[in-house]
């Protein structure tokens, strides 16, 4: 769909704010001011920096934007509606707001009945004071004013004669945006859609209300805003978050609230790694700019390593998997045209597609997997044949190679007859004291290995403070004259899982490492009934990896990550 300028969408992120409520995310000011920047460099026009005053760390975080700020990016300052009988002028809590300098100021008021009396503890005409006093005491202080009517959708339902007169009141005492917040997810898409509706009409029928903002919402933007200045904040307590906005949007609304990753308390808010590529993609909507869209992928993995939290594989546009093809008929027709099975291009939103090896591969996967590392095969080749048969053998016996794909390289080398044997392993022991007493923890690890390389058996031990450290620090002991690079080597992730666990004891185990040189990240595998030995295997084939890559040898980077 072509886009249309004239028809924007204000993103408003509040993953600083609403994201860092999630429970186990936490921010340093760093993480926040590092956040900020990269949001800033995506097009965001509003980010909800958080509350000043609520902690040191926020009134920090709106000093420091002062002193170095934003390119783009309005920030701005969050805080509730006055408190109750009290006048705004003379609530200390709204001076850090004034104090944090923004432009911008996002308030929050009840809009749900229950909520003013439950809650807050006071009267209906009470909460319709203290709305129109706060915003109308920061609009003397030369703030603009966005409004969010929190439990919008739950108050409507249940009084909508008096939730209206919330955001009316609002709209009278100087807010520019009125945004309707699902605050407890539980709102289906066709509500919001109905909702929105009754809702723009009974303020287009009061005629005349609604300010028209022609200006720069953003210090770098001049696009114009709708005369009804509405906005849309949702949680996903239902799974719904996403389409619930979008409906939003289709119902008159132009600023959509979220979050990166769709972070957040509870089930987390709107993902607007989902929502920006939807509206501007399939909607027609304009976000932000089409180069800045293609940064989408990154800043959702680096927010999620700041944040500290694994990033969803499986997440749409976004994540690893979104773009991969693991059927044989899938990568056939992809690999004649990606539109049989993407609904977009990868590139678009900054991701790539990747072609997955398992044991529903065909001959299809195999030769896109080959080409994707510098491998050159035909359906004719033979080895193209052998590659296939001895990767459906391997996973039958657990083996798991759409998650390690520096084993899979190593296995297309072997069929192909280049692979270089670097050393040669004659056997290994380990020995493993205990602690005893209530709990039972390993102690002095101590592994021995038996190796050839280029002829010449070496014999070595280490320690470690486990089997598999032990048997990693001894191999590299081992090998470290004859490769010194593997000194750059290190394993940054172990997974084990066991694959039938009805065996007990002698149930077969996966074990999946991936290792790193401080550059790149690579996995292997191993399979085996012993720990140990599965372990050693995928410890082996990263060291012998990671040798390949320090070569001059043919490497495609795919699969480092």
């Amino acid at each position: 769909m072509t886009l249309n300028e004239s028809n924007p969408i204000w993103i408003y992120d509040t993953t600083l704010r609403d994201g860092s409520q999630r429970e186990g995310l936490s921010l340093s000011l760093e993480d926040k001011l590092r956040i900020a920047r990269e949001l800033d460099q995506l097009g965001i026009p509003f980010i909800e920096g958080g509350w000043p005053g609520a902690n040191p760390k926020d009134v920090q975080f709106f000093w420091q934007l002062k002193e170095e700020p934003l390119s783009q990016a309005e920030v701005v300052a969050f805080c509730s509606t006055r408190r109750p009988n009290i006048t705004a002028a003379a609530d200390p809590m709204l001076q850090p707001i004034l104090a944090a300098g923004t432009r911008w100021v996002t308030i929050f008021g009840k809009s749900w009945d229950l909520q003013v009396t439950e809650a807050l503890n006071t009267t209906l005409d009470e909460n319709l004071a203290m709305i129109q006093d706060t915003i109308e005491y920061l609009r003397s202080q030369g703030r603009r004013v966005i409004y969010d009517a929190e439990h919008w959708f739950d108050g409507y339902k249940h009084n909508p004669e008096y939730a209206l007169k919330t955001l009316l009141t609002a709209l009278d005492a100087g807010a520019e945006w009125l945004v309707f917040c699902d605050t407890n997810g539980g709102t289906l898409p066709h509500e919001v859609g109905e909702i929105v509706c009754n809702v723009v009409e009974a303020i287009r029928c009061r005629g005349g209300a609604v300010p028209t903002l022609m200006g720069n919402h953003g210090s770098s933007s001049s696009k114009e805003i709708a005369p009804i200045q509405l906005g849309i904040h949702t949680h996903n307590d239902s799974d719904t978050a996403v389409a619930n906005a979008l409906f939003g949007v289709m119902e008159g609304v132009r600023m959509v609230q979220g979050t990166i990753n769709g972070y957040g308390e509870r089930c987390g808010n709107a993902n607007l790694c989902s929502l920006i590529p939807n509206l501007q993609l399939k909607l027609g909507y304009r976000c932000i700019q089409d180069e800045q869209l293609a940064q989408l992928t990154q800043a959702s993995r680096l927010i999620s390593e700041v944040v500290n939290l694994a990033p969803d594989d499986h997440a749409p546009f976004v994540g690893r998997s979104a773009f991969a093809h693991k059927g044989g008929i899938h990568v056939s027709a992809v690999e004649r045209n990606p539109l049989t099975y993407e609904h977009i291009e990868p590139e678009t939103v900054g991701n790539q597609r990747r072609i997955v090896i398992s044991d529903q591969s065909g001959l299809s996967n195999v030769l896109a997997k080959a080409r994707s590392f510098g491998h050159e095969l035909n359906k004719q080749d033979p080895a193209c044949r052998q590659i296939l048969g001895r990767l459906k053998e391997l996973e039958s016996e657990g083996y798991q190679f759409e998650a390690a794909e520096a084993s899979f390289d190593l296995l297309m080398r072997e069929a192909l007859g280049y692979r270089k044997s670097r050393f040669e392993l004659k056997g290994f022991q380990v020995h493993c004291d205990m602690l005893q007493g209530t709990t039972v923890n390993y102690r002095n690890a101590v592994a021995t290995i038996k190796v050839a390389v280029n002829g010449e058996d070496i014999l070595e031990a280490a320690e470690g403070n486990g089997p598999v450290s032990a048997l990693d620090a001894a191999l590299r002991k081992a090998l470290k004259n004859f490769y010194p690079e593997i000194a750059q080597f290190y394993l940054t992730d172990y997974k084990v899982r066991i694959l039938d666990g009805g065996a007990g004891t002698s149930a077969k185990t996966r074990v999946l490492i991936e290792s790193s040189n401080g550059q790149q990240r690579w996995t292997t595998v191993g399979v085996s009934s012993n720990i140990l030995e599965a372990s050693y295997q995928a410890v082996v084939e990263g060291i012998e990896y990671g040798l390949l890559l320090q070569s001059s040898e043919s490497l495609t980077p795919e699969i480092v990550r």
